[in-house]
Protein backbone atom coordinates (compact mmCIF):
# COMPACT_ATOMS: atom_id res chain seq x y z
CA UNK A 1 0.00 0.00 0.00
CA UNK A 2 1.19 3.60 -1.07
CA UNK A 3 2.39 5.76 1.15
CA UNK A 4 -0.37 8.77 1.68
CA UNK A 5 0.69 12.43 2.13
CA UNK A 6 -0.09 14.17 5.04
CA UNK A 7 -1.10 18.11 5.70
CA UNK A 8 0.15 19.00 8.78
CA UNK A 9 -0.29 22.63 10.58
CA UNK A 10 3.45 22.47 10.72
CA UNK A 11 3.39 21.96 6.53
CA UNK A 12 0.93 25.00 6.17
CA UNK A 13 3.18 27.16 8.28
CA UNK A 14 6.17 26.59 6.83
CA UNK A 15 4.44 27.47 3.44
CA UNK A 16 3.03 30.50 4.64
CA UNK A 17 6.23 31.76 5.71
CA UNK A 18 8.14 30.86 2.42
CA UNK A 19 5.26 33.70 0.96
CA UNK A 20 3.00 30.90 -0.77
CA UNK A 21 -0.92 31.37 -0.76
CA UNK A 22 -1.23 27.82 -2.37
CA UNK A 23 -0.15 24.54 -1.18
CA UNK A 24 -0.47 21.20 -3.65
CA UNK A 25 -2.03 18.28 -2.31
CA UNK A 26 -2.58 14.82 -3.74
CA UNK A 27 -6.48 13.72 -4.17
CA UNK A 28 -6.03 10.95 -1.35
CA UNK A 29 -3.80 13.64 1.06
CA UNK A 30 -4.43 13.49 4.76
CA UNK A 31 -5.14 17.16 5.87
CA UNK A 32 -5.32 17.30 9.43
CA UNK A 33 -8.18 19.79 11.12
CA UNK A 34 -4.94 21.94 12.48
CA UNK A 35 -3.80 21.96 9.07
CA UNK A 36 -7.35 23.94 7.99
CA UNK A 37 -7.49 25.80 10.24
CA UNK A 38 -4.02 26.92 9.65
CA UNK A 39 -4.64 27.60 6.09
CA UNK A 40 -8.20 29.64 6.48
CA UNK A 41 -5.89 32.23 9.17
CA UNK A 42 -2.99 32.45 6.42
CA UNK A 43 -5.03 33.04 3.81
CA UNK A 44 -3.89 29.56 2.19
CA UNK A 45 -5.53 27.57 -0.56
CA UNK A 46 -5.44 23.57 -1.04
CA UNK A 47 -4.91 22.96 -4.59
CA UNK A 48 -5.48 19.25 -5.89
CA UNK A 49 -2.92 18.49 -8.03
CA UNK A 50 -3.61 16.04 -11.01
CA UNK A 51 -1.73 13.25 -11.52
CA UNK A 52 0.74 13.29 -14.03
CA UNK A 53 0.84 10.40 -16.98
CA UNK A 54 3.47 7.51 -16.24
CA UNK A 55 6.88 8.74 -18.36
CA UNK A 56 8.56 4.90 -19.56
CA UNK A 57 11.82 5.32 -17.63
CA UNK A 58 15.11 3.12 -16.85
CA UNK A 59 13.92 0.86 -13.78
CA UNK A 60 16.14 1.70 -10.90
CA UNK A 61 16.79 0.14 -7.54
CA UNK A 62 14.71 1.44 -4.75
CA UNK A 63 14.67 1.59 -1.07
CA UNK A 64 13.26 -0.51 0.75
CA UNK A 65 9.55 0.54 2.12
CA UNK A 66 10.63 -0.47 5.80
CA UNK A 67 10.67 1.26 9.19
CA UNK A 68 13.22 -0.67 11.34
CA UNK A 69 11.26 -0.96 14.64
CA UNK A 70 13.58 -1.35 18.44
CA UNK A 71 13.03 -0.72 21.97
CA UNK A 72 14.25 -1.25 25.74
CA UNK A 73 11.73 -2.65 28.45
CA UNK A 74 10.87 0.88 29.21
CA UNK A 75 9.84 1.29 25.45
CA UNK A 76 8.37 -2.45 24.63
CA UNK A 77 4.15 -1.21 25.33
CA UNK A 78 4.84 1.48 23.15
CA UNK A 79 6.26 -0.49 20.31
CA UNK A 80 3.63 -2.94 19.93
CA UNK A 81 0.97 -0.21 19.96
CA UNK A 82 2.68 1.37 17.13
CA UNK A 83 2.80 -2.13 14.83
CA UNK A 84 -0.24 -1.35 13.61
CA UNK A 85 -0.15 1.78 12.72
CA UNK A 86 3.42 1.43 10.60
CA UNK A 87 1.17 -1.35 8.95
CA UNK A 88 -1.36 1.35 8.27
CA UNK A 89 0.79 4.25 6.79
CA UNK A 90 2.32 1.43 4.18
CA UNK A 91 5.20 0.51 5.97
CA UNK A 92 6.58 -3.15 6.18
CA UNK A 93 8.24 -3.62 9.61
CA UNK A 94 11.71 -5.01 11.15
CA UNK A 95 11.19 -5.85 14.44
CA UNK A 96 14.89 -5.83 15.83
CA UNK A 97 13.25 -6.41 19.95
CA UNK A 98 12.88 -6.46 22.65
CA UNK A 99 10.78 -9.00 22.85
CA UNK A 100 9.06 -8.49 26.14
CA UNK A 101 8.95 -5.56 29.53
CA UNK A 102 12.30 -8.03 30.70
CA UNK A 103 14.71 -5.21 31.89
CA UNK A 104 17.72 -4.93 29.71
CA UNK A 105 20.06 -2.29 27.95
CA UNK A 106 18.64 -0.13 25.20
CA UNK A 107 21.96 0.30 23.50
CA UNK A 108 22.08 -3.08 22.07
CA UNK A 109 18.48 -2.29 20.56
CA UNK A 110 19.59 1.10 19.30
CA UNK A 111 22.11 -0.36 17.86
CA UNK A 112 20.30 -2.55 15.90
CA UNK A 113 17.85 0.02 14.76
CA UNK A 114 20.71 2.20 13.15
CA UNK A 115 22.35 -0.54 11.91
CA UNK A 116 19.40 -1.67 9.64
CA UNK A 117 19.38 2.01 8.19
CA UNK A 118 22.62 1.98 7.92
CA UNK A 119 22.98 -1.41 6.11
CA UNK A 120 19.96 -0.20 3.86
CA UNK A 121 17.71 -2.79 5.05
CA UNK A 122 15.50 -0.13 6.39
CA UNK A 123 14.94 3.42 5.05
CA UNK A 124 14.10 4.54 8.56
CA UNK A 125 14.53 3.69 12.35
CA UNK A 126 12.32 4.54 14.98
CA UNK A 127 13.56 3.21 18.86
CA UNK A 128 11.63 3.22 22.22
CA UNK A 129 12.86 3.50 25.51
CA UNK A 130 12.07 5.78 28.36
CA UNK A 131 13.26 9.19 27.69
CA UNK A 132 14.41 9.05 23.66
CA UNK A 133 17.96 10.34 24.54
CA UNK A 134 20.33 7.57 25.07
CA UNK A 135 18.81 5.81 21.71
CA UNK A 136 19.32 8.95 20.15
CA UNK A 137 23.10 8.96 21.57
CA UNK A 138 23.67 5.48 20.59
CA UNK A 139 22.07 5.64 16.53
CA UNK A 140 24.37 8.47 16.22
CA UNK A 141 27.36 6.96 16.92
CA UNK A 142 26.73 4.89 13.29
CA UNK A 143 28.00 6.31 10.77
CA UNK A 144 25.34 7.63 8.08
CA UNK A 145 22.83 7.64 10.79
CA UNK A 146 21.09 11.40 11.98
CA UNK A 147 18.42 10.40 14.77
CA UNK A 148 16.45 12.89 15.94
CA UNK A 149 14.78 12.64 19.50
CA UNK A 150 11.54 14.36 18.43
CA UNK A 151 9.06 16.08 21.27
CA UNK A 152 6.08 17.23 19.36
CA UNK A 153 4.70 16.92 15.64
CA UNK A 154 6.69 20.19 14.56
CA UNK A 155 10.41 18.94 15.77
CA UNK A 156 9.23 15.49 13.78
CA UNK A 157 8.95 17.73 10.41
CA UNK A 158 12.22 19.91 11.24
CA UNK A 159 14.12 16.83 11.61
CA UNK A 160 12.95 15.39 8.29
CA UNK A 161 12.49 18.69 6.03
CA UNK A 162 15.49 20.69 7.41
CA UNK A 163 17.63 17.68 8.89
CA UNK A 164 17.01 14.58 6.44
CA UNK A 165 16.78 12.50 10.10
CA UNK A 166 16.49 8.44 8.97
CA UNK A 167 16.00 7.69 12.61
CA UNK A 168 13.58 8.84 15.15
CA UNK A 169 13.84 8.14 19.05
CA UNK A 170 11.06 7.90 21.34
CA UNK A 171 10.39 8.75 24.83
CA UNK A 172 7.40 6.67 26.54
CA UNK A 173 7.90 8.18 30.11
CA UNK A 174 7.62 11.27 28.73
CA UNK A 175 5.02 11.33 26.12
CA UNK A 176 1.54 9.55 25.73
CA UNK A 177 1.19 6.84 23.30
CA UNK A 178 -1.54 8.76 21.16
CA UNK A 179 1.18 11.95 21.01
CA UNK A 180 3.83 9.63 19.86
CA UNK A 181 1.76 8.24 17.31
CA UNK A 182 1.25 11.38 15.50
CA UNK A 183 5.04 12.24 15.81
CA UNK A 184 5.88 8.96 13.88
CA UNK A 185 3.16 9.77 11.24
CA UNK A 186 4.71 13.19 10.63
CA UNK A 187 8.36 12.25 10.53
CA UNK A 188 7.31 9.24 8.14
CA UNK A 189 5.21 11.18 5.82
CA UNK A 190 7.39 14.70 5.49
CA UNK A 191 10.16 14.43 2.60
CA UNK A 192 13.61 15.99 2.93
CA UNK A 193 13.52 19.63 1.42
CA UNK A 194 17.02 20.32 -0.40
CA UNK A 195 17.93 23.46 -1.08
CA UNK A 196 19.68 25.31 1.58
CA UNK A 197 19.38 22.53 3.89
CA UNK A 198 21.09 20.24 1.19
CA UNK A 199 24.57 22.37 2.03
CA UNK A 200 24.07 22.31 5.69
CA UNK A 201 23.47 18.80 5.97
CA UNK A 202 26.37 18.38 3.99
CA UNK A 203 28.55 19.93 6.87
CA UNK A 204 27.09 17.57 9.36
CA UNK A 205 28.23 14.66 7.54
CA UNK A 206 31.37 16.30 7.02
CA UNK A 207 32.12 16.41 10.65
CA UNK A 208 31.17 12.79 11.13
CA UNK A 209 34.18 12.10 8.18
CA UNK A 210 36.39 14.20 10.16
CA UNK A 211 35.30 13.63 14.02
CA UNK A 212 37.27 10.36 14.32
Amino acid sequence: MAKKQLITEATVQAAAKAGRTTLAVAPDALITALARDAARANGLTFVTETPAAPVASTPQKKAPHVVALGSDHGGYGYKEEIKPLLKELGWDLLDVGTDSEKSCDYPDFAYAVARAVADGQATFGVMLDGAGIGSAMVCNKVPGVKAACAYNEFTAWNARAHNNANVLTLGSRTLGIEVCKRILTVFLATDFEGGRHTRRVAKIDDVERHAR
